[in-house]
C-alpha cells in the first residue's frame, strides 16, 4: 500500500511542531494530526531554557522568538534561595527566555506552514498498526474514520498517547503521589508586602504578558488532592490566606489548573516504524520548567535522523542512536525533577519539615559554591549535555554542543557557525586555512554538508589545536581532528563523514 505522505507526528505541542519543521526542512513529507480543534489557549509552560534557545538560533528563528519574550540570567533549583546562575555558562544565548508556551507554538506552527507540513486539527489517532513498509494510523476527523498510510509515526501525544501503547512500549516509574495548583489571575496585589507574603508562604509569583499575574504552589493541606480534581476559586483563595495570611488579592481567574509529581519514562523510544518524543517519552513534575525544552531537544535530535532514513542514506545505526542520546537524557531530566520534587515535599510534611528545612539550607549553601552552582545549571539548561562519542579514540570534543564562532569566509555567507545549520545540514569546519576539504566534500556528499571555505575564525578554548571539525545538523559535534598530517585528516574525515552522513553519492 502506498504511503500517503513520509511520516505521521501526532501531536501538535512544542515537540510534535517542531519535528514537523524539522522533518520538512529536510524534504520529508510531514503531517500533523492533532485532535484539539484550536491551538492551546493557555500556556502550562513559560520558558525556553538556554539550549532550546540555541536550536531556534540555529534554525534562523530566534529573531521570532526574542521580541515576544523576557531574558532573565537564571533560574531555580526547588525553589532554594539561591538561583542556578545561566548567564556563566558558554554560550551566546546564556539566558531563559521567559515565554508563554502559546507562543511558541504559534511561531513553530507558523513556521511549520511556511516550510510545507500539513497541519490537521480535530484528528484524533485511535489506533495505529505498522508492518515491514509502512505505518497504518486509524484517524478520526470532522468527516468521519478513515486511515492515513505513512513510513514512520512519531508520538508527541503526550504521557497517555495512543502511540506509545501502539508501539507495546512500556512506560515504568511512580505514579502520582502530590499535586500543586496554578492560577493565572487579571488581578492581584502586586505590592512589597503582598510579594514578601507570597515569597514567605512559597508561592511562586510570575508576572505574564497583559496584565495576568499566575501564582504557583503546593498547598500541605491539599497537595493530595488528585490531579483531575478541578480546582475552584474558592480553593485557591482559601489555599493562599492559608499559605501567605491573604489571597493577595487575586481575582478575574484566567485559568486555574493542578499537576501532579507522576513521573514515568518509556523503556524505549523507538519500537520499528514507531517512535516517540517529549512528553510521549518521558513524564515528571514541571520543577526547573524543563519538560517543554526537553522536547523541543527530542524533536532536534530526532529529525535529521529520520529525514536520513526516510531519504535513505542513513548510516546503520543513525536512527537508533536516538534512544541512544536521548533517553539517558530524559533519565538525568525524570530523576533531578523527583529530586525537586522530593525537597519541596518533605518541608511541607510535618514528620521531616525541621530535618528537610535544614537539608535545604544544606543544599542552598552548596548552590552558592561556583563550582557546584554551573554545574547543575548546565544541566538544567540542557547546555551540559554531551552525547556518548561511537568511535574508539574519539576526540574530547565529540558529543559536545559546537560552540558558536564567529567565521571569516571567502564568500561572506555566514558570519557564525550556527548560520550554518539554518539548512539542517551537516557543517564541515577546515580550521587549518588550507580549505583542501572545502571543495572536495560537496563534492562527494551533495547538500547533506556544506563546507564553507574558512579564511579565518574567532579562538576558543575547546577548539585549541582542532584541525578540523564536523559539526551535526543538531549542532553536536559528529568527529574532530588535532592529527597534523593532511593524508591523515583525508582517511578520518572519509570515515566520519561515512559514518554520520552515509556513503558518499
Amino acid at each position: 500500500m502506498a504511503a500517503d505522505v513520509d511520516v505521521i507526528v501526532v501531536g501538535a505541542g512544542p515537540t510534535g511542531l517542531m519535528l514537523g519543521c524539522e522533518l520538512a526542512l529536510a524534504g520529508v513529507r510531514t503531517r500533523v494530526l492533532e485532535r484539539r480543534e484550536k491551538p492551546q489557549r493557555d500556556s502550562r509552560a513559560l520558558s525556553l531554557h538556554p539550549r532550546s534557545v540555541e536550536l531556534m538560533d540555529q534554525r534562523g528563528l530566534l529573531d521570532r522568538f526574542l521580541p515576544l519574550g523576557r531574558t532573565v540570567p537564571g533560574w531555580h533549583f526547588a525553589q532554594l534561595p539561591t538561583q542556578l546562575d545561566f548567564s556563566v555558562l558558554d554560550s551566546r544565548h546564556n539566558y531563559t527566555l521567559f515565554l508563554a508556551q502559546a507562543h511558541t507554538e504559534a511561531l513553530l506552527a507558523e513556521r511549520a506552514h511556511e516550510l510545507g507540513v500539513e497541519i490537521l486539527r480535530g484528528r484524533e489517532v485511535t489506533g495505529l498498526s505498522q508492518d515491514a513498509d509502512g505505518v497504518t494510523a486509524e484517524v478520526r476527523g470532522p468527516a468521519g474514520a478513515g486511515t492515513v498510510r505513512a513510513r514512520y509515526a512519531v508520538g508527541c501525544d503526550g504521557g497517555r498517547g495512543v502511540v506509545r501503547g501502539a508501539a507495546g512500549i512500556g512506560f515504568p516509574g511512580a505514579d502520582e503521589t502530590l499535586t500543586g495548583v496554578l492560577g493565572d489571575f487579571a488581578a492581584m496585589d502586586t505590592g512589597p508586602a503582598a510579594l514578601a507574603a507570597a515569597r514567605e508562604g512559597g508561592v511562586l509569583v510570575a508576572p505574564l504578558e497583559g496584565g495576568v499575574t499566575r501564582l504557583v504552589f503546593l498547598d500541605p493541606e491539599r497537595m493530595r488532592v488528585p490531579a483531575a480534581e478541578p480546582v475552584t476559586l474558592e480553593e485557591f483563595r482559601t489555599s493562599l490566606t492559608r499559605l501567605c495570611g491573604s489571597d493577595l488579592g487575586v481575582a478575574g481567574p484566567r485559568w486555574l489548573s493542578r499537576f501532579g509529581n507522576a513521573t514515568r519514562l518509556a523503556e524505549s523510544y523507538r519500537a520499528g516504524r514507531l517512535l516517540l518524543a517529549g512528553d510521549a517519552a518521558h513524564i515528571h513534575f514541571p520543577a526547573a520548567g524543563q519538560g517543554l525544552n526537553t522536547g523541543l531537544q527530542d524533536a532536534m535530535n530526532l529529525g535529521w535522523k529520520l529525514a536520513a532514513e526516510v531519504h535513505g542514506w542513513a548510516p546503520a545505526g543513525l536512527l537508533d542512536s536516538y534512544d541512544a542520546e536521548r533517553r539517558p537524557v530524559g533519565r538525568a531530566v525524570t530523576e533531578n525533577t523527583e529530586v525537586q520534587t522530593l525537597l519541596a515535599e518533605l518541608v511541607l510534611t510535618e514528620t521531616y519539615r525541621r530535618p528537610a528545612a535544614a537539608l535545604r539550607s544544606l543544599l542552598d549553601g552548596l548552590l552558592r559554591m561556583e563550582e557546584v552552582n554551573r554545574r547543575l545549571a548546565a544541566q538544567v539548561s540542557a547546555l551540559g549535555t554531551v552525547y556518548p562519542a561511537t568511535a574508539p579514540g574519539a576526540d574530547p570534543l565529540v558529543g559536545a554542543r559546537m560552540p558558536d564562532i564567529a567565521l571569516s569566509e571567502a564568500d561572506s555567507t555566514a558570519g557564525r557557525v550556527y548560520d550554518l545549520l539554518h539548512e539542517g545540514r551537516f557543517a564541515h569546519l577546515d580550521l587549518t586555512g588550507e580549505a583542501d576539504a572545502a571543495s572536495t566534500v560537496p563534492a562527494r556528499w551533495g547538500r547533506r554538508v556544506t563546507a564553507p571555505a574558512l579564511t579565518g575564525y574567532d579562538t576558543h578554548a575547546d577548539l585549541e589545536g582542532v584541525r578540523e571539525i564536523l559539526v551535526r545538523p543538531d549542532g553536536h559535534v559528529a568527529w574532530a581532528t588535532r592529527h597534523p598530517h593532511p593524508r591523515t585528516r583525508d582517511e578520518e574525515r572519509r570515515a566520519a563523514l561515512t559514518a554520520w552522513a552515509g556513503d558518499p553519492v
